[in-house]
C-alpha cells in the first residue's frame, strides 16, 4: 500500500535538506551536484531502462538514461533519489521506464519523484491558476509540465492519479505535444534527449577524486587521462577547444 502523504513528506524533507524550499520548481541537477560523494553517469541505457542506483558503504552512484527526454531525465533522477535515501531493501536498483510497474518499491519511487518535482500543494495551486475549474486541456498540461520541468508522460500520469484527468483522455493528450509547446512559446528542450556528444558523461565525486590524485601527484598523467576517459570525459583529458585562447565568462 502506497502512503502518498508519507511520500510527499519525504520529498519535501529531502528538498529542504538539499537547500531547496518545499514548493518551488527545482533545478534537480544542481541539487544532485551538492550530494556528498555522489557520482552521476549519463549513458544510453536502452529503450526500457530509465536509470540505476548503486548505494553502499563504498559507492554512491546514479546512472541516468541520456537518450530519454530532458524532462524524463529530471524525473528519473528524482526517482533514483528515493532509492538512494529511502530504499533500504537493496543497494543496487535497475529501474524501468514504465510507470505501471508491478514492483511496490518502484511505484513508491515514482510517486516520490512526482512529488519531488511537483509538490502536492504547489501542483494544486498551479492547476487552479492555469485551469480554474475546467478539466485541463493539452495546452494546460504543457503549461504545467513546463512550469515544473516534468516530462509529458509523468505529468499526465500525475494528473490522472490526482483525479484532474481520466485515463481515456491520455491517448488524445499524447500527440502534437512538441508542436503545441512551440506554439505556446516554449523551448522544446524538455522533450528532447541529451545532445549526442553529451550522452556519455560522468559528473560529481568520481571527478573530484581524479582531481585529488592529480593535485597530489599520486599517479602519472597517463593514468589521469585513462581515468578521465573511463568516465567519458575526453573534454577534460584533452582540453576543451572552446577554451583555447582564454576565457571570457560573464
Amino acid at each position: 500500500m502506497i502512503d502518498k502523504l508519507d511520500l510527499n513528506t519525504k520529498a519535501q524533507e529531502l528538498r529542504e535538506m538539499l537547500g531547496e524550499d518545499a514548493n518551488s520548481p527545482v533545478d534537480i541537477f544542481s541539487l544532485a551536484s551538492q550530494i556528498h560523494e555522489l557520482t552521476i553517469v549519463y549513458y544510453p541505457l536502452g529503450e526500457n531502462i530509465s536509470g540505476m542506483c548503486v548505494a553502499n558503504e563504498r559507492v554512491k552512484l546514479i546512472a541516468i538514461n541520456s537518450t530519454m527526454s530532458y524532462g524524463r531525465q529530471r524525473f528519473s533522477l528524482a526517482h533514483e533519489f528515493f532509492h538512494l535515501y529511502y530504499d533500504e531493501a537493496s543497494g543496487f536498483n535497475v529501474c524501468s521506464k514504465r510507470f505501471d510497474s508491478a514492483n511496490e518499491v518502484e511505484k513508491k519511487a515514482d510517486q516520490f519523484a512526482s512529488y519531488f518535482i511537483a509538490p502536492y500543494k504547489s501542483l494544486r495551486t498551479m492547476v487552479r491558476k492555469i485551469c480554474g475549474n475546467e478539466v485541463p486541456s493539452l495546452q494546460n498540461v504543457i503549461e504545467l509540465e513546463q512550469y515544473f520541468g516534468m516530462s509529458h508522460q509523468a505529468m499526465l500520469w500525475r494528473l490522472v492519479s490526482e483525479g484532474y484527468l481520466m485515463r481515456p483522455q491520455l491517448e488524445a493528450y499524447s500527440f502534437g505535444v512538441i508542436s503545441t509547446a512551440k506554439g505556446l512559446g516554449y523551448d522544446d528542450k524538455l522533450y528532447r534527449p541529451s545532445p549526442t556528444e553529451l550522452q556519455k558523461r560522468t559528473y560529481g565525486y568520481y571527478l573530484k577524486q581524479v582531481e585529488h590524485l592529480r593535485q597530489k601527484d599520486l599517479v602519472s598523467y597517463g593514468k589521469i587521462d585513462e581515468l578521465l576517459l573511463d568516465a567519458y570525459r575526453d573534454d577534460i583529458a584533452f582540453g576543451d577547444e572552446d577554451e583555447t585562447g582564454g576565457e571570457i565568462i560573464d
